[in-house]
């Protein structure tokens, strides 16, 4: 079953109702340097919503591409062949068989 088209109508039916009982209600914006009186309540729940999303964009795609870097890092690593892992610093912290200062 579509799910997401299911999701996006009901959340589109939800911002009607929420525009619906907001219709008369007015507040003011300040920006500091400009004042907008008399605005809409829906229309600043609208652009705070739009804006946040817009907002998140770069950090998806930065999430992105650090996955596809990943990826081609990987890629490279099977391409070279087997090696010997090389311990990472956190690797090296830790107490290895001989106990936690090589002492048997």
């Amino acid at each position: 079953m579509p799910w997401r088209l299911i999701g996006f109508i009901v959340l589109f039916a939800v911002f009607l109702v929420f525009i619906g009982f907001n219709l008369e209600n007015r507040c003011d914006i300040s920006f500091g340097f400009c004042k907008l009186s008399q605005v809409p309540v829906y229309l600043t729940a609208f652009s705070a919503f739009v804006l946040g999303m817009l907002w998140a964009v770069p950090y998806i795609v930065s999430l992105r591409f650090k996955r596809k870097s990943g990826r081609n890092a990987a890629k490279d690593k099977k391409k070279q062949g087997p090696q010997k892992a090389q311990a990472t610093e956190a690797e090296e912290l830790l107490p290895g068989p001989g106990g936690p200062y090589g002492i048997d």
